[in-house]
């Protein structure tokens, strides 16, 4: 699996980059999106295409999308952190304008990416700060895009939902955007934190219920619609792992 993969995704990756350029003129002329747009697109084929190289060894599992994906609605989503590889399985949604909300580590150490996460106009939460990160996401969901947090913050090593930051549930508010929580599983067998190598894996994603901000309010709306959900997903992700 490990001599399949990683050669295959190292070729991708370099024709990925090759032809990027002509290929957003391209898609400039046909759709006449953004730029930003242009490229968070572009990082969902990417994912889309490494779905197919591991498709032999990993199967994929999406639930829950129906319904909420028929709007297209701007929103804030949300998904518990397992693996290096849950980034890639964002591919997995079928929309692909969405800008990550991340700390600073991926910018700084991902140089190969780097480039792109700001084309996509990525929000390094780190370096922003929450005011500086709310404009930009404003500007983001008036162009029509929506924005994703691992409100852990890092990678779970033991599977478990770790502490949830109050970033995503205050954006939520302060935009009045509802919040999709997402639960991902499987991406810790196929490759577990602190490795390089691979193991075939199922994944699954499920799509719960938005959630309302409009239903939470007083100067602690933040935390109550944080503890809500964090529960909802720890349901969700006890019921997955069963």
């Amino acid at each position: 699996m490990n001599l399949w993969v990683y050669p295959l995704l190292f070729l991708w990756t370099f024709i990925g980059l090759l032809i990027s350029p002509l290929a957003f003129c391209f898609w400039k002329v046909i759709t006449g999106w953004s730029g930003a747009r242009i490229i968070r697109h572009f990082i969902w084929l990417y994912g889309r295409v490494w779905m197919l190289i591991v498709t032999p060894f990993v199967s994929f599992e999406i639930k829950g999308f129906d319904n909420h994906y028929r709007e297209r609605t701007p929103c804030v989503y949300i998904i518990n952190h397992l693996s290096f590889f849950d980034t890639f399985c964002m591919a997995m949604q079928p929309v692909s304008d969405i800008a990550f909300a991340v700390r600073a580590w991926p910018f700084r150490r991902l140089f190969w990416y780097t480039f792109f996460m700001r084309l996509a106009r990525y929000l390094d939460v780190e370096e922003l700060g929450f005011d500086e990160s709310m404009e930009a996401a404003r500007e983001i969901v008036v162009d029509g895009g929506s924005i994703l947090f691992y409100p852990e913050g890092h990678r779970s090593r033991d599977g478990q939902l770790q502490r949830f930051y109050s970033g995503a549930f205050l954006l939520a508010l302060k935009l009045e955007l509802p919040l999709v929580p997402l639960c991902i599983s499987g991406t810790d067998i196929l490759l577990p934190p602190g490795t390089f190598r691979m193991h075939p894996a199922t994944i699954r994603m499920h799509a719960l219920a938005p959630v309302d901000p409009a239903a939470f309010s007083g100067p602690d709306a933040h935390v109550t619609m944080r503890k809500q959900v964090k529960e909802l997903m720890a349901r969700e992700l006890e019921k997955m792992s069963r």
